[in-house]
């Protein structure tokens, strides 16, 4: 079979792997659609982020869909033709941090195209991939295979907002409206968020936002002083979810937060100073927010059940023979937001 593997940086490579032996409880996937993730953008520009760097060959990718080819001996419950979503979070489940229910922090993760432990996790950009059972997600008759591939970014912002404490009735704001920030305003909406405004410094993503269920969008480019009026009376927004990684929208959220407000930081950035007498004195809440787990379950029945629609963030698909021209695109956040790869032709939607 045919897979995506980044060498280093802006080297990515169409290679012939082999399929590895298919477990008992383990199934045999054709890929039909993967997600372009920032993750992946961090390795194929920069050969990695922060202290994070890849060291071997490794194929890229965490976020897709395929059709069952293939069943083990004790799999139950799935029939070979199946549609499914796929969750890349395989955690352990023996450590501490997963009998404490903490998946996400699992000490032996073994999450699909991560560069965290050495050997590194091989991704899922493949014509096929072998998984466990517990990853299969079944998708609904109506919901195409490539929507199917948003669940996993998806699962990211409803993590988020697990963080934060719930959003009921609260006045919201998302700064970085990408893919990641795009489905968490639509996961905002369907948790109840009285007013969501979305920030960003491009038109394009801003749009999407609005379609994702935006009160009101803020051009901090074109309108600098755009959040000014929240600054008033010591802030006006009850939690705010930075999913740029950028410093300086992530102290802008100090400016506009309400004293007793959550700043969940949901964008990778790098090392930078705060101010720290602002955030004693609002007694500001400063969360981070790490992968998922349980959350893809949610993502799934949401998507299948049109709670949410994805549609706006997927931007283009090209098939796995463009797949440089994929990234480059992903790269330019003036044209694009969610770029996806197509694995198999046939199972084209």
């Amino acid at each position: 079979m045919r897979t995506l593997v980044c060498h280093s940086a802006k080297d990515l490579r169409i290679e012939t792997t082999e399929l590895p032996a298919l477990g008992d409880q383990q199934m045999v996937v054709k890929i039909a659609f993967g997600g372009i993730c920032g993750s992946d953008l961090h390795y194929y520009q920069n050969g990695g982020f922060g202290a994070v760097r890849i060291k071997q060959p490794m194929a890229l990718g965490h976020e897709f869909s395929g059709v069952i080819a293939a069943l083990g001996n004790q799999v139950s419950g799935f029939v070979v033709g199946q549609r499914i979503a796929i969750s890349p979070s395989r955690p352990c489940g023996n450590c501490r941090f997963c009998q404490l229910g903490q998946h996400n922090h699992c000490l032996n993760m073994r999450f699909y195209g991560s560069a965290m432990p050495f050997p590194h996790i091989q991704g899922g950009f493949s014509e096929q991939l072998v998984i466990d059972a517990s990853q299969a997600y079944p998708i609904a008759d109506h919901l195409s295979l490539s929507e199917a591939a948003l669940a996993e970014p998806m699962s990211v912002g409803l993590h988020a907002i697990q963080r934060a404490g719930g959003v009921l009735g609260k006045q919201v704001l998302v700064t970085g409206c990408g893919p990641i920030g795009s489905l968490l305003i639509g996961s905002l909406r369907r948790s109840g968020a009285a007013r969501i405004v979305a920030a960003d410094i491009a038109d394009m993503p801003l749009t999407c936002a609005r379609q994702m269920g935006a009160d009101e969008t803020i051009n901090l480019l074109t309108q600098t002083e755009g959040l000014d009026p929240y600054k008033a009376d010591k802030g006006q927004f009850d939690a705010v979810f930075e999913a740029s990684g950028s410093p300086q929208a992530l102290r802008t959220a100090l400016d506009v937060i309400a004293p007793r407000g959550v700043l969940i930081t949901v964008g990778l950035g790098g090392d930078i100073s705060l101010p720290m007498n602002q955030i004693v004195a609002k007694e500001i809440d400063l969360r981070g927010t790490f992968r998922f787990h349980a959350e893809f379950a949610t993502a799934v029945q949401f998507l299948n059940q049109g709670l949410i629609n994805g549609k706006p963030v997927i931007t283009r698909v090209l098939p796995m023979e463009r797949a440089v021209e994929a990234f480059e695109l992903a790269l330019d956040k003036r044209q694009s937001l969610k770029v996806q790869i197509s694995f198999n032709p046939e199972l084209v939607d």
